[in-house]
């Protein structure tokens, strides 16, 4: 019998390797990694850089296709998708949320916002908009264009737009490394809130050990390889 959805892992990652160029120019950048994540978790990942933690979190993404290896987002094998069902897939199931934002200068907070939605052909509800807007902080700037915004507030609207799907899964990649320290632990309380509130899995790249060390399970990465894979909080 097969396991329910909520038994069943929101990630399973199998043999995963990821090589770029070839000959003397070849650089294995994951190395045959293997992982499970349970519904829910929140897991860090760390490393130096170079280490393969960006990659990793890219093809977990579907943004990026490994060479070998297989991964699975709450069951479903990413390279049996074509490229538009991948992108509808990683739309409505996968939140990413990057270091330096990626939002569109020339399209207001509000439309920012509720691309992914409009991208997939369906209308956003004002209200819902209006009401993340509201627990990110940033109801008052829904008109605003980015350029307009503050590097804290711009990672606030990068957040929402990841989250107003509800995805199950949100992989963030270094979060705060272009925010001052005050910045970096309202992001990553948010992060936290948006995570317990509507019990998202959060998988968080970083190379700040505080922010490391609040989450349940902490994954070290070295040389494209798991290095250290431990639980360290409930």
């Amino acid at each position: 019998m097969s396991a329910s959805a909520s038994e069943r892992p929101i990630l399973q990652v199998k043999d995963l390797c990821k090589v770029y160029g070839a000959g003397d120019n070849r650089v294995t950048a994951l190395d045959h990694v293997n992982l499970t994540v349970r519904r829910g978790e929140f897991v860090s990942i760390v490393g130096p850089s170079g280490s393969g933690k960006s990659t990793l979190l890219h093809i977990l993404g579907g943004v990026d296709k490994p060479t070998s290896g297989q991964v699975w987002v709450d069951g479903v094998e990413l390279s049996t998708l074509d490229e538009t069902h991948l992108a509808v897939f990683r739309r409505r199931q996968i939140g990413l949320v990057y270091q330096f934002y990626n939002l569109i200068p020339v399209l207001t907070v509000a439309e920012n916002l509720t691309l992914p939605m409009l991208l997939d052909h369906r209308r956003p509800d004002p209200a819902q908009v209006r009401a993340l807007a509201g627990e990110l902080g940033i109801d008052t700037r829904l008109n605003a264009l980015p350029g307009q915004l503050s590097g804290g507030q711009q990672q606030r609207v990068s957040i929402g737009r990841a989250l107003l799907t509800r995805p199950a899964l949100v992989l963030a990649d270094e979060p705060t490394g272009n925010l001052d320290r005050k910045n970096s632990a309202a992001i990553v309380e948010l992060l936290k809130t948006f995570h317990r509130k509507y019990a998202q899995t959060l998988i968080l790249i970083t190379h700040d050990p505080e922010i490391a060390l609040q989450a349940h399970r902490l994954i070290g990465i070295e040389d494209g390889r798991i290095v250290k894979d431990e639980v360290i909080g409930s």
